[in-house]
This record gives structure tokens, C-alpha cells and sequence, in this order.
């Protein structure tokens, strides 16, 4: 393979990206572009807001996939993102060509890794809100990071960040690097710190079982340098054993962390409004209260993950009890979008069913007194399959409706594997869960405001666009409440710069 090995940085000055108005490949090109190369790419498909963003940048987006999209641009090195599969034109090209290339990860080692300490944020779920609040606190602690995120961090206003200081804070996960190299993406990041916020199994597309999971997880530890350190989550039983069967064989420090956790224990745990506060007990005494400005038992344990390696690097946890009340949370977290005295709108990427169960749970507890109604939309690769069946029954009799809609694109889930929606609908309404599907967008948006009967807090969750139905909602009742009321609901236009997947 062409790969990086080749490859001396310095001698790169312009670079393609294919796939590039990805979330991750939009926000390597910003950082490219930021670091003074000239830049620019190719996409199926083409919108906004990644388009504008890159455009904003001057970085030029050739598109649909063609080999000719190369041949123009002349690059000296191409980012293959991993979306592109072996069968795409360019890759095909690429493959029979001298000009070098790289996965997204390989280039990110490449270009922004050198004398920097690493902190990676991995974990089936919580990675983005994390690597987020990890990114605001060494900020406003002085620390001039660097950082990538999963999602747009409101207080910086996008998702990356090049800055002067050693740190850099990055969101990794297990799933694979490029068609040419099926290793974990996080494999390529050199950490010197992990934090681990929990361990299930996931991508159902690429993992055949959860100990496929536990080895890349493993593989990853395995990296971590003798003065580093890694933190985990107690809630999540796979992750204790994993780590103590490394005992003996490693060195570098190692803390746990969770309501159970003995050296670093959530205690006291209580929803307050719009946030919530909690003890940090070490070693059975009360370290300190934590105000924050999150609200769920998740977020707390995501906030003392962070809390945890900022202690072990030296930094006062005052201070960052301080900084915490001014971090504004990540795009598509709890997001609202819209909010009057009837409605309430909140906007998640939750899609895994330990997510929908914690983000059910987290949101009824901000709004207490109303009526929640969760939509779901089944979309990832592990979602779409039937895997979970049960679980998404016991986390949707949290809800007081549900409206579910159908399997997106089922004909690339195999045969007989497809979510059985109907079985989820038949459950919960034997549980006397007011709950339809499967249903479109607009079927949902109508049923939704039909059965409206008292102040409610809609919850949309899924991983995509659900085919524009916060939106859609949002515009719906911002109608209905001029023509009945003369009044509009509050609506967060950030909603035009969600991730569309």
C-alpha cells in the first residue's frame, strides 16, 4: 500500500480529500487549510452546511466522484475518508496511480500530532459530550488545546480547533480507518490519555460480537505510554475486566470512576432545573459539589471522567467546577430547538438503546411536569438490525408516546435481520404506552399534534436527518401558534448546521 510510511509532511503542499463534507473529513480539511496547505476535495453529495463552511474556507469541492476530479486538482497526497469504498472511481484511480495516500486518522497523526499529548475520548457512548467538556476546560484553564470533536462544541462554534498548547483532545472510536486498512480508527491516534465512558457492542456492520469490541479496546490500552493514564467508567461491567487482565503487564496509571466507583464516587446525584449537582467523593470523603450546567446521570459521569484526568495532569479542581458553568453543551445533545407553554422541542443523537434510555430519562427529568413523546428514528447499521430488540421496548416504556419510524434504506440489512418496529409497537402498547409505527416523517409531525393534549416536551432521536423532521416540526408549530395565539415559540436556528448523515 501507498500509505503513509512514504510520505515525509513537509514535502506535502496541496492535499484531495475524498468524501470530504463528512463531519470528520470537513473538519481535517478546515484543520489542513488552517495549518496553511492548499486544499480541496470531492462528495457524492453536496448541501449545506459543510458546503458552505468549506466554501467559507476557500477549499474548492469537486463533485460527483469522478477519476477526472484528481487529474484536475494534481495533489500531492489524498485523504481517503471511509466512506469511499474500493469500488469508487476515484479510489480505483488512486489505486493505480503514484500519488500517495492516507486514511483520516493516518493524517491526522501525520500533520497535528507531533509533540503533543494526546487525550483520547473513546467509548460506545458519551464520546462527543465529553471530548467536548475535556476540550472548554482546558481552555478556560489556559491551556490553549487543541481539539477535534464529534460534534459542533457551542462555545467554540464548530468542531475543531488548532491551538499553541500540548494538549490535544480527540474523539476515537473503534469503527474502521479506510477500505484499505481495517484497524480501528483509534489506533492511529498515540494517546497518552484515554478516557473510557463505556463499552457495548455497536457497529453491527463491521463487529460480529462484543469481544471482537473488547479486543479493539484492548489494542488501544495496550498504547497508552507508561506515564499516561486511563480512566473508566464503572457502569459499564465489561470494562473492569478488560482493564484487570492487563494488570502486571502495564504501568501507567489507572482510575475508575462512577456511582459505585470507590476512589472516584458520584454521589447525591440530583436533576435541578435546566442542570444538576452532585458529590465527588474520593475514597469516601466528599471531595466537593459539583454544579452542572447538564442535566442526566450520564453527563455527570461524563464531567468526572474529565475532572479525573485534569486531577492526574495537576490541574485545581475549583477551577474546573468554575469553568464548568460556562460550558454551553454540543449541537444535537439535548439540544432545544423550540420552547413555548405548550411545546417543547429537543433535539438528540441518541440511537444506541442504553442512549435512548439515558437521554429518556435525562430530559424527563429537566422537564418534570410535562408529557414526553419520543421519536425515534431506526438508523445506524446497528439500530436497523433486530439485535435490540428488547432493549428498545424496556427504554421506550419510559416514554408517555412514541412514534417510531420506519428502518431507513432496509434493503442494506440483511435478510431477516430488519428491526421489527411493528413487535416494538405491539409491546409498549400492551404496557399502555400511547405508541404508533411504523410512520413517516409527516405521518409522525401529524399524529404528534393530534393527540396533543397538555404541555408536552417532544424528544427527536436518531442519528440522521430524519428526513427533516425537527424542522419540519418546529416550522408547524411556529404556524400554528401565530394564527391561534399570535405567539411564537422560541426556535434555535442552529438546527441549519446539524450533521446530516
Amino acid at each position: 500500500m501507498n500509505t503513509k510510511h512514504n510520505i515525509n509532511p513537509a514535502h506535502i503542499k496541496k492535499i484531495y480529500l475524498m468524501a470530504i463534507c463528512g463531519m470528520g473529513m470537513g473538519s481535517l480539511a478546515g484543520m489542513l487549510k488552517a495549518k496553511g496547505l492548499e486544499v480541496c476535495g470531492s462528495d457524492q453529495n453536496v448541501y449545506p452546511p459543510m458546503s458552505d463552511e468549506l466554501g467559507n474556507q476557500g477549499i474548492e469541492i469537486f463533485s460527483p466522484f469522478s477519476a477526472d476530479n484528481i487529474k484536475r486538482a494534481k495533489p500531492d497526497l489524498v485523504v481517503v475518508g471511509n466512506a469511499i469504498t474500493r469500488t469508487n472511481p476515484e479510489a480505483d484511480y488512486l489505486l493505480a496511480s503514484q500519488i500517495p495516500y492516507v486514511s483520516m486518522p493516518q493524517a491526522l497523526q501525520l500533520f497535528f500530532f507531533e509533540d503533543k499529548e494526546v487525550i483520547v475520548v473513546t467509548g460506545t457512548h458519551g464520546k462527543t459530550t465529553t471530548t467536548a467538556i475535556m476540550s472548554h476546560l482546558l481552555t478556560e484553564l489556559g491551556q490553549d488545546p487543541s481539539f477535534l470533536v464529534g460534534g459542533v462544541a457551542k462555545n467554540q462554534k464548530r468542531n475543531f480547533r488548532l491551538g499553541s498548547g500540548k494538549y490535544f483532545v480527540i474523539e476515537g472510536d473503534e469503527y474502521d480507518t479506510a477500505f484499505f486498512e481495517k484497524t480501528p480508527k483509534f489506533l492511529h491516534y498515540q494517546p497518552c490519555h484515554v478516557i473510557a465512558t463505556s463499552l457495548e457492542f455497536d457497529h453491527a456492520d463491521i463487529y460480529e460480537n462484543v469481544g471482537q469490541i473488547e479486543d479493539a479496546f484492548s489494542k488501544l490500552f495496550d498504547l497508552i505510554p507508561r506515564d499516561g493514564s486511563l480512566h473508566f467508567c464503572s457502569a459499564f461491567p465489561r470494562l473492569e475486566p478488560l482493564i484487570r487482565s492487563k494488570m502486571g503487564k502495564i504501568s501507567y496509571f489507572i482510575r475508575r470512576y462512577g456511582t459505585d466507583a470507590v476512589s472516584w464516587q458520584i454521589a447525591n446525584y440530583q436533576a435541578l432545573g435546566g442542570g444538576s449537582a452532585f458529590d465527588l467523593c474520593v475514597n469516601g470523603r466528599t471531595l466537593l459539589t459539583i454544579t452542572s450546567p447538564m442535566t442526566g446521570l450520564y453527563n455527570a459521569q461524563n464531567v468526572v471522567a474529565c475532572f479525573s484526568v485534569l486531577e492526574h495532569l495537576g490541574f485545581g479542581l475549583p477551577q474546573a467546577v468554575e469553568a464548568l458553568q460556562r460550558f454551553e453543551g454540543v449541537k444535537r445533545r439535548q439540544e432545544e430547538l423550540y420552547a413555548d407553554e405548550e411545546w417543547i422541542v429537543v433535539d438528540d443523537f441518541a440511537h444506541h438503546p442504553t442512549a435512548v434510555s439515558e437521554t429518556i430519562q435525562a430530559i424527563k427529568e429537566k422537564y418534570p411536569h410535562r408529557e414526553l413523546v419520543a421519536l425515534f428514528e431506526p438508523r445506524s447499521n446497528t439500530t436497523r438490525r433486530n439485535i435490540f430488540l428488547h432493549e428498545y421496548i424496556q427504554a421506550f416504556l419510559l416514554a408517555d408516546q412514541v412514534y417510531l419510524a420506519p428502518v431507513h434504506q432496509p434493503e442494506k440489512v440483511p435478510e431477516g435481520q430488519a428491526l421489527d418496529v411493528v413487535a416494538i409497537i405491539s409491546q409498549l402498547c400492551e404496557h399502555g404506552i400511547r405508541a404508533e409505527g411504523p410512520l413517516s416523517c409527516d405521518a409522525i409531525i401529524n399524529k404528534v399534534l393530534e393527540q396533543h393534549t397538555q404541555p408536552s416536551v417532544v424528544l427527536i432521536m436518531t442519528n440522521g436527518s430524519f428526513d427533516g423532521l425537527g424542522e419540519k416540526l418546529v416550522a408547524r408549530l411556529g404556524h400554528e401558534n401565530t394564527k391561534t395565539r399570535g405567539m411564537k415559540g422560541k426556535f434555535n436556528r442552529a438546527m441549519s448546521n446539524r450533521q446530516l448523515l
